[in-house]
C-alpha cells in the first residue's frame, strides 16, 4: 500500500525537490504526492520546477494545490499583470525563468496553472490547502477563492490557541472541528524559529522556509514521518533566492 505524502513550498528549488523525492523519500508509483503550492518565485529554477512537475505527474499520482505565488505567476503569464510587490517577493525569478521557455512550453504551463486545485479533501477527511479558509463550516462554503492561497488567519489562530480549551468547548474554533487534520504551507515555520513541519491543534504546517534559509520538506500524513532536503540555499550557492 502506498503512502500519502504532503510536500511544502518549493519556490523554484528544483535541486532540492529532486534530492527530496529521489534520495530521501524515494517515491514509488503506489504513493500519492500532494503538493501544497508555491512552486515558483524564489530560486532560478521556478519555470523548471513546473516542467518537472508536469512530467512527474505523468508517471506518479500527483495532486497540486494552488499557491499565491502560483496565482501571481499565472496572471503574469496569461495577461502580463505584475506588481512591484510580486517582483520584490520572487517574481523576477519566474520572469527570468520563463524567458528561457518556448511558446509551446508556456502554453503547457498555463494549462498546469489553470488545473491546480484550491483545496483537496481525502477519504479520511483530511484537508490539504496552501493557506487556509475562513468559513466556520468549511472551504466549500467560502464566497471568495483567494483565501485558499492567501489566508494566514487559520495558522495564526492555531498558533494562538490555548491548548487547555477542549474540542467540545463552545470556545474551541469551529474551523478546526470540520476536518480530522489539515495540511498547509504558505507561512514558513522558520518565522517561529522552527526548521521541521510544525503541528498546532490539528494543523500541520509543512512550509519549512525553502525560499529562504530552510529545507524543502515532505511528510507522510499517516505516520507523520518527515524527510528533508539540504537547506535549499546551499544547493544554489551562486544565488540569494528571497534572502
Amino acid at each position: 500500500m502506498g503512502r500519502t505524502l504532503a510536500i511544502g513550498d518549493i519556490h523554484g528549488g528544483l535541486r532540492a525537490l529532486k534530492q527530496l523525492l529521489n534520495e530521501e523519500v524515494e517515491i514509488t508509483k503506489e504513493d500519492t504526492i500532494i503538493f501544497l503550492g508555491d512552486y515558483v518565485d524564489g530560486w532560478s529554477d521556478s519555470a523548471n520546477v513546473v516542467s518537472y512537475l508536469i512530467e512527474l505527474s505523468k508517471d506518479y499520482n500527483c495532486i497540486f494545490m494552488r499557491g499565491n505565488h502560483d496565482d501571481l505567476t499565472h496572471q503574469w503569464l496569461e495577461s502580463g499583470t505584475m506588481t512591484e510587490k510580486w517582483l520584490h517577493h520572487g517574481g523576477q525569478s519566474s520572469i527570468d525563468g520563463y524567458a528561457r521557455l518556448n511558446e509551446e512550453e508556456k502554453q503547457e504551463h498555463l494549462r498546469f496553472f489553470s488545473e491546480m486545485q484550491n483545496y483537496y479533501v481525502d477519504d479520511q477527511n483530511r484537508l490539504f490547502v496552501h493557506a487556509g479558509f475562513t468559513n466556520l463550516h468549511g472551504p466549500e462554503y467560502e464566497y471568495y477563492s483567494t483565501g485558499f492561497y492567501w489566508d494566514r488567519t487559520l495558522w495564526e489562530m492555531a498558533l494562538a490557541l490555548d491548548e487547555n480549551i477542549k474540542k467540545d468547548s463552545p470556545f474551541f474554533p469551529k474551523r478546526l472541528q470540520v476536518f480530522d487534520s489539515i495540511f498547509i504551507g504558505h507561512t514558513p515555520v522558520t518565522r517561529i524559529g522552527e526548521s521541521f513541519p510544525v503541528n498546532k491543534a490539528n494543523i500541520w504546517n509543512v512550509d519549512t522556509g525553502a525560499a529562504f534559509k530552510g529545507s524543502l520538506s515532505a511528510i507522510d500524513v499517516d505516520s507523520k514521518k518527515v524527510w528533508q532536503s539540504d537547506p535549499v540555499y546551499t544547493l544554489y550557492p551562486e544565488e540569494s533566492g528571497r534572502n
